[in-house]
């Protein structure tokens, strides 16, 4: 497209009052009329007349790649977003050596700092978006609050911006250019069966004590399951770690050891990588404690098993993550991209993640799409005052239900520790499938 096409539809927008959006939707319908008849002139033809057929290609984890947001997106935006899963190991790699396969990654922020670097992926104009003012600061500057500490790890503003249009170096303040626009995020925790174990479950140290032997789980992704084993390591006084987000070889090692212990006294029923995996262990009591994310818990939940999400002393492991758009994107498809991007912050999205148990990167903009309740429960710890639904309208929580760790500020306000990609990443990696093989 020509800088004077640019400026043509640019202009055609501003003087008639239309919003991107609303073009991007409408224009495919209302080109062939218009344009026929003269009422609209220096409209650009092929720009509305192939919106229709662009579609656009989105891979990530199957946390956020959804069949619902695709169906949204055709509704509300005309072009046709096709979606595809993978575990956060393929992610990475198919980011770096496939670049041409996909159009959109949608990826977690421990990924961004593996595969940015890269150069297949391009930063982002936040000038583009309109609702970028409604971003949580957590993904700005990394503070919940002014007066917050920064987690350990790889919090998701260390590696949120690049310096300039055509960067891959990191910036260590905001600047106009993102590396992912921020979309989900949560704060994890141990999943439990309370009507199987006959105590309270306070502390990470608990997923190692021998009184679930043979019962305990572990989730078998190494940046991610290298922070849990650090925060049970820890809790049991077995490791002190000047920054659990960026160990030492030595950290490392000593790290493992433990879990090798650990795996060699049978403590670990099983590792698992997939949603379902863990959904599958706790539901059918093969598991009775293991690492476990929100979702999940309500997964079990709803098929009428106890399941607590246990908040825990040291607090909670946190995760994010965004939409990337891949370096070859250009032309009517990377409009299409910031516009899928723009109405992704818009509200009903982020309202169909909270219901899922977790955190819209845009709060405000998604509690126009959820009722009090809904938002009372999901973000302020309040109990509900009727039945908690899913998305796909299935009860997940009765009348009366508070959510497991309490309001949005408790749980997220409570994170020691960022999913993290270390310096020693490599050895880390290998000492990780030490332990698995062990």
């Amino acid at each position: 497209m020509t800088i004077e096409t640019k400026k043509s539809r640019k202009n055609l927008l501003s003087d008639t009052g239309v919003s991107r959006r609303g073009f991007v939707k409408g224009a495919a319908a209302v080109t062939g009329a218009a344009i026929g008849s003269g009422a609209i002139t220096g409209f650009p033809t092929i720009w509305a007349q192939n919106i229709k057929n662009v579609t656009l290609r989105q891979f990530g984890t199957g946390v956020s790649n959804i069949n619902a947001v695709a169906d949204k997106v055709k509704e509300d935006l005309g072009f046709t977003l096709q979606m595809t899963a993978l575990d956060s190991d393929a992610v990475a790699q198919r980011a770096v050596t496939q670049p041409n396969s996909f159009d959109i990654a949608d990826i977690e922020y421990w990924i961004c700092k593996k595969v940015f670097p890269a150069g297949t992926m391009q930063p982002m104009d936040t000038t583009k978006l309109k609702n970028y003012e409604y971003i949580s600061k957590l993904f700005i500057d990394g503070k919940l609050t002014p007066d917050s500490e920064i987690a350990q790890g790889t919090a998701p503003h260390t590696v949120g911006f690049v310096e300039g249009a055509d960067s891959v170096k990191f910036a260590s303040a905001p600047t106009q250019w993102m590396t992912l626009i921020p979309t989900i995020y949560n704060a994890d925790t141990l999943g439990i069966r309370p009507d199987l174990i006959s105590r309270p479950i306070t502390s990470w140290a608990d997923l190692l004590d021998p009184e679930f032997k043979g019962k305990a789980s572990i989730l078998n992704i190494p940046s991610i399951g290298i922070m849990d084993a650090a925060m049970v390591c820890e809790a049991m006084g077995e490791v002190t770690y000047g920054d659990k987000g960026n160990m030492t070889q030595e950290e490392i090692d000593k790290t493992i050891a433990v879990m090798i212990d650990a795996k060699k006294a049978g403590q670990f029923r099983a590792f698992w990588k997939s949603f379902d995996e863990s959904v599958n262990l706790m539901a059918s009591g093969e598991v009775v404690i293991q690492s476990m994310w929100s979702p999940a818990v309500a997964a079990v939940r709803s098929k009428g098993i106890a399941c607590t999400y246990q908040p825990l002393k040291e607090g909670y492991r946190a995760w994010g993550g965004g939409i990337g758009l891949a370096k070859h994107l250009s032309g009517l498809e990377l409009e299409a991209a910031y516009e899928y991007i723009d109405w992704y912050l818009s509200g009903w999205v982020g309202a169909y993640l909270n219901r899922q148990g977790y955190y819209s990167a845009a709060p405000a903009t998604a509690k126009k799409f959820m009722s009090e309740d809904e938002w009372g429960f999901w973000m302020e710890g309040k109990a509900a005052q009727g039945d908690i639904l899913s998305p796909e309208g299935k009860v997940m929580e009765k009348a009366g239900a508070v959510r497991d760790g309490g309001s949005y500020e408790e749980r997220m306000g409570s994170v020691a520790c960022w999913n993290s990609v270390m310096d020693e990443n490599k050895h880390m990696v290998r000492k990780w499938n030490e332990f698995i093989a062990a």
